[in-house]
């Protein structure tokens, strides 16, 4: 149970992080941040497996760079749910999910490698 927490903490700093680098990406405080990281984890879990399925053949034509666009959506798709979190423009459809992904992994070895999760 705690691993899941350890989880949406460290998908809420990510958020944040992504806040500071990407710009067109706003979090308005840190209670969005942690709703929109619990937001994001239901879309991962129940609305990615589905679009990966339906997608795949496009995934395989582009490579499999039809992914990031598809990350990109997902993530715009919680910013659309989530008050307080608004993703605007190309630059952070494309690099929000990218930098997200890197610091939210960094943070959650550096949790577990601390004993958190």
């Amino acid at each position: 149970m705690l691993g899941y927490f350890v989880t949406i903490l460290a998908t809420a700093l990510g958020l944040l992080v992504v806040d500071i680098v990407v710009p067109g990406v706003e979090i308005a405080n840190f209670p969005a941040a942690i709703v929109a990281a619990i937001v994001i984890g239901l879309i991962n879990a129940f609305i990615r497996p589905v679009l990966q399925v339906l997608s795949l053949p496009l995934t395989f034509i582009t490579l499999g760079l039809f992914s990031f666009i598809l990350n990109g959506l997902l993530l715009w798709l919680a910013s659309v749910i989530v008050p307080g979190f608004t993703m605007n423009g190309l630059i952070a459809f494309i690099l929000a999910p990218i930098v997200l992904s890197f610091s939210s992994t960094f943070l959650n070895k550096y949790f577990a490698e601390k004993g958190m999760g």
